[in-house]
């Protein structure tokens, strides 16, 4: 069914409007602890608890759904669907191989199919980074009913949270079950506005306390095991699937965040010590849309203080606005004849048209310094009082969040009225006014700001994995595992010490063989990798480029000549299509815990990789199938992996289920070595 229609009756806006309120809940650095509630409001029995309703956590419910259980599915916002919903990144990031193939989980394959049953077409907005295109709004009333059809099928049962954050987890006196979440439900109180009213920041640390504010109304749920449960060893499963990590923080799994160490198996690292605060870069995204004739833009008041950052992109093949429109516009009602820039083509912009905004230049956010990072490590944790009982809040820095949002407004201001460009000088950018920011709850975001409910985050909290003889220090995906690049070309043998170069080339000799199954003539007979590191207990695949957006080197990103932070982009290279092991879900010390999303093992490098969407439901699909799996054996998924050759025939049976239902754990073996 096509709705060329309803597009029309988005709200729109002028930039008049833009202009956030900057009143802070808190003008600290660091929150203060919030206050425990010792009984709960409601308690809620699950059989598996999904925390976190991105697209890992969507694909988790789904499959969970069609096994027949019952589940818990929490949000922090009230879409599922994260990156390309309440985080507005509608423009499906995948690889070129998987693409071709048409290899994708079974539930990823219904989205695609139902994106282009609800338009008619798979690109509504004829973007040209993606194959797929469309309106975030659309994605989640897609997704939702994608749940519902789910649970109908499978006979499962689905108990829906939105707006829900959590609070505390409880584990039994060993320390290795968890047997109680606690969470915070919040709506406005009567009179006042829709939760979507105000951008994230405005309400974020006030959603982590149990109190009432004068704007929230509060209620506190415990998650416990369904009634009656008497599975041996874990009576119910929890399921990871924050886009920060939260669950592996409250818990105190091991994990790591920021950059890694330089070592042999990823020797692309620009640091020799590990910086938890250098992550990748979050954004905001909003979408606008072009007019006929011109709009008045008022310049927001604090554009002078972002304004030093914007530009097209140091490439100048990448200076052309109508380049940046199209390249993820997501609705494109009337086509417009083909244009060509920078080698590559596109329809023209036609008025009606819509873009979503995710530019690198632009609204990405790039916080780098223990000052300014948006997720807080370990430590910073420790300083806030929020490993503490009961006085988690979120683990994010609310000024950053703050600031971010302000970046984003102040990026579509540039976009239409700015005449400078950071990165490529003077008399490059014009002026662009026929254009408006669209808002509304029936806007493409579903805000009355114009902002994403939440930003896209593309680096998280990162789980070490158990340890093994093969990886006494824990498991990890490492970048040598999927990498394609040349490591014995002239910059590594000169930009790291002699003896880690050899180590490298042992490294890439020793997986080769693992790959080829084949003995070398000598040990260095291998100078690059051909193909991915095959895993005996694969569960998922994911096809992407390692890409990076690099934390800024000084505070804030904003500031006038700043730059990302020196060789982060070494790392960057093609991938090759990747299987997603089980041990890379399995966290530490928590044994009815799996991981999803962005939070499973893997480096630094590796994680540029592991974060697009299809990687999502993938990890996603595997999480719900194992709950399940582990629950019906009376097997804890660590045992599942504690042997990973072919003898292990729990794992087998496992891996058997997923291939059954259409979720694939390995990519056709003639082509594993392509990229």
């Amino acid at each position: 069914m096509k709705k060329s229609d309803k597009r029309r009756n988005f709200r729109l806006n002028s930039c008049s409007r833009l202009t956030l309120p900057i009143v802070l809940l808190s003008q600290s650095l660091f929150p203060a602890t919030a206050i425990a509630k010792t009984s709960p409001d409601e308690t809620v029995n699950c059989e598996i608890l999904i925390i976190g309703g991105g697209l890992a956590g969507t694909a988790s419910a789904y499959e969970a759904l069609l096994a027949g259980r019952t589940v818990c599915l929490t949000e922090i916002s009230d879409w599922v669907g994260g990156q390309i919903t309440s985080q507005g990144t509608s423009a499906l990031d995948e690889g070129q191989q998987q693409r071709s193939l048409n290899y994708f989980p079974r539930g990823y394959q219904e989205l695609r199919t139902n994106i282009e049953r609800y338009y008619g077409q798979l690109n509504p907005g004829n973007c040209w980074v993606s194959h797929s295109c469309f309106i975030p709004k659309d994605a989640q009333n897609i997704l939702f009913q994608e749940l519902q059809w789910a649970a109908k099928r499978g006979n499962g049962q689905l108990k829906w949270f939105p707006s829900t954050v959590v609070k505390e987890v409880e584990t039994d006196t060993e320390g290795r079950m968890i047997k109680g979440v606690t969470a915070i439900q919040h709506t406005p109180k009567p009179g006042q506005p829709d939760l979507n009213t105000l951008p994230l920041s405005k309400i974020y640390q006030d959603a982590y306390r149990y109190e009432d504010s004068p704007q929230l109304k509060k209620k506190v749920i415990r998650f416990v095991p369904k009634t009656g449960a008497k599975s041996k060893p874990a009576d119910w499963y929890v399921i990871e699937a924050t886009e920060t990590g939260e669950v592996i923080a409250l818990a105190g799994v091991p994990y790591r965040l920021g950059l890694d160490p330089r070592d042999p198996l990823n020797p692309s690292s620009p640091t020799e010590t590990s910086d938890p605060y250098c992550t990748q870069g979050f954004t905001y995204t909003f979408a606008m849309e072009r007019t006929a004739s011109p709009v008045f833009q008022e310049q927001p008041p604090f554009y002078s203080q972002y304004q030093p950052y914007y530009g097209y992109d140091p490439n100048p093949r990448k200076a052309n606005f109508d380049y940046v429109f199209t390249y993820r516009r997501i609705w494109h009602p009337k086509k417009g004849q083909l244009m060509q820039f920078g080698g590559v083509k596109f329809t023209e912009p036609m008025p009606g048209d819509i873009s979503m905004q995710n530019w690198e230049w632009g609204n990405d956010y790039r916080p780098g310094t223990s000052q300014d990072n948006l997720i807080y490590s370990h430590d910073q944790l420790e300083q806030t009082g929020q490993l503490k009982p009961g006085g988690w809040m979120g683990g994010l820095r609310q000024e950053t969040l703050r600031k971010g949002e302000e970046h984003a407004l102040g990026f579509y201001y540039w976009l239409v009225e700015g005449t400078t460009d950071s990165q490529l000088g003077n008399g490059v950018k014009q002026r662009q006014p026929n254009h408006i920011l669209l808002k509304g709850v029936n806007s493409p975001m579903g805000t009355e700001h114009g902002l994403s409910k939440y930003p896209y985050i593309r680096e998280a909290r990162r789980i070490i994995g158990r340890s093994s003889s093969d990886y006494p220090d824990g498991f990890a995906i490492n970048e040598l595992d999927i990498s394609s690049k040349d490591y014995f070309n002239v910059h590594y043998r000169d930009a790291i010490p002699t003896r880690m170069y050899y180590d490298v080339w042992r490294q890439v000799t020793r997986l080769e063989v693992l790959s080829r199954g084949a003995t070398p003539v000598s040990q260095m007979q291998y100078t690059k990798r051909t193909r991915s590191t095959p895993f005996a207990d694969a569960v998922g695949i994911t096809q992407y480029t390692i890409d990076f957006h690099p934390c800024m080197t000084n505070s804030p990103p904003e500031l006038p000549g700043n730059r990302e932070r020196e060789d982060v982009r070494w790392g960057y290279a093609p991938a090759y299509p990747s299987q997603i092991p089980l041990r890379a879900m399995i966290p530490q010390k928590i044994d009815n815990l799996l991981v999803a999303g962005k939070s499973i093992a893997v480096s630094h490098i590796a994680a540029a990789a592991f974060r697009v969407q299809s990687f999502e439901w993938a990890v996603g699909a595997a999480a719900g199938t194992t709950a399940d799996f582990a629950l019906k054996k009376g097997i804890l998924p660590y045992k599942l992996v504690e042997d990973v050759s072919e003898h292990n025939s729990e794992l087998s049976q496992l891996k058997q289920v997923l291939e059954n239902n259409g979720n694939p754990t390995h990519f056709p073996e003639f082509e594993v070595g392509r990229r």
